[in-house]
């Protein structure tokens, strides 16, 4: 699956966030369920929510209210998720089992580590900023940082240019196909995370990555065989 030398010309590694370096999917369910709440409304299971995590307000809400950008009230429940979300998003977020070990692996190797997300700035850095796991990453990448976000590859050259490293040498790693998407045309290696949101629907093996990986600790292999 691999291709022989995309490893070896590793020098730096960047990681999409939600469903690939932390699991935000608690936090992101409970501010769109105290929405329901606040209405009136059952609560629906944690697993609801989870599948849609990677999918940010959208996914979230289409789930709580059946409710698509278009509707004339979508902008003001988003907000309101928003706002929520801003409130709880360190309650009950953490790394994936495997996770810190590989960001302690790469910083012994010394290879410079970023993350590229969609998620907006007012998000994506106090977050990191709370979180021990990223006091030792370069450059943290939102989905508001470009003009472009995800599947453009912009995000991902603007990480490689911060970082000083051309993409041919940088590797992408994200769990969702709009990231391999991203990191093929940016020009990078792709690794597909198969352990965070992964829906049912989704088929990995036809989104053209360098490689799947089903645990952190395999990231660390396939740049060990390079």
């Amino acid at each position: 699956m691999g291709m022989p030398g995309t490893f070896a010309q590793v020098r730096a590694v960047l990681f999409d966030l939600d469903g690939t370096l932390i699991d935000s999917a608690p936090d992101l369910g409970a501010a769109v369920d105290k929405m329901r709440l606040d209405r009136g409304l059952p609560s629906l299971p944690p697993e609801r929510y989870r599948p849609v995590a990677g999918a940010g307000a959208r996914g979230l809400i289409g789930v709580a209210f059946g409710m698509t950008p278009e509707h004339a009230q979508y902008a003001a429940l988003r907000e309101e998720f928003c706002v929520n979300y801003e409130r709880c998003m360190t309650q009950s977020t953490f790394a994936f089992a495997g996770v810190p070990e590989l960001i302690a692996n790469l910083v012994a190797l010394h290879l410079p580590w970023g993350v590229v997300t969609n998620k907006a700035s007012r998000f994506a850095e106090p977050l990191t900023r709370a979180m021990p796991l990223f006091a030792s990453t370069q450059t943290v990448v939102c989905g508001d940082s470009t003009p472009f976000s995800k599947p453009h590859p912009e995000p991902l050259l603007e990480a490689a240019r911060r970082l000083g490293i051309e993409p041919a040498h940088c590797l992408y790693v994200g769990d969702d196909e709009r990231d391999i998407v991203a990191g093929l045309a940016a020009g990078m290696g792709t690794v597909v995370a198969t352990y965070g949101y992964l829906g049912h629907q989704a088929n990995p093996t036809q989104w053209g990555a360098h490689a799947i990986i089903n645990s952190p600790g395999e990231l660390l292999q396939l740049l060990a065989k390079a």
